[in-house]
């Protein structure tokens, strides 16, 4: 079987896949509201998305890639958060308009997360938060089992987090950049 960053970009997406459903149905489940997952979106600027995540309006743009196209991966990314920024802000009222968007970049095993304003971009570091996918981790009670759900569950509650703050509105844009930054 070998390590994840050895398979095809179909399994990879399938991980990804997985990871955001599970997240939208723990913050469905936390906040009541209707959120959506639309897959492989393309943007009218940008080149391709794998998914777009929605309630009302865009909440998070997820970018998904091979490690050695990373940078290709941020800058998709980043183009596509300003896309989808701009059109929500059309589709708003003064008053009720959002200063940000989420974006995340991922290989599978690392997960890098984006605050987009039309200030600046923050990110959460150099050092992304990682998965490492092996096979040794299918052994129960494993010490690889054991970093597998750790990391998993940590990557989890980062989305979840964003999900609900962006759904529920609740923090200023300032924390919301502190808790994507780490």
């Amino acid at each position: 079987m070998g390590t994840i960053d050895e398979s095809n970009e179909t399994i990879c997406c399938e991980y990804i896949s997985i990871i955001l459903h599970a997240c939208i149905h723990i913050t469905r489940k936390l906040t009541g509201k209707n959120i959506t997952i639309y897959p492989q979106f393309d943007g009218k600027n940008s080149g391709r998305v794998n998914y777009v995540i929605n309630a009302s309006e865009k909440l998070i743009c997820v970018t998904g890639g091979k490690q050695h196209q990373i940078d290709i991966e941020f800058a998709q990314n980043v183009t596509q958060c300003k896309s989808a920024y701009q059109t929500n802000q059309k589709k708003r009222k003064a008053e009720e308009k959002h200063d940000y968007i989420f974006g995340i970049v991922t290989t599978t095993t690392a997960w890098y997360f984006l605050l987009y304003t039309p200030d600046g971009i923050s990110c959460t570091s150099r050092n992304p938060l990682n998965i490492r996918f092996v096979e040794s981790a299918l052994e129960e009670g494993s010490e690889e089992e054991k970093d597998l759900h750790k990391n998993v569950k940590r990557v989890m509650e980062v989305i979840v987090g964003l999900l609900k703050d962006r759904v529920e509105d609740e923090k200023k844009p300032v924390m919301k950049k502190q808790r994507v930054q780490g």
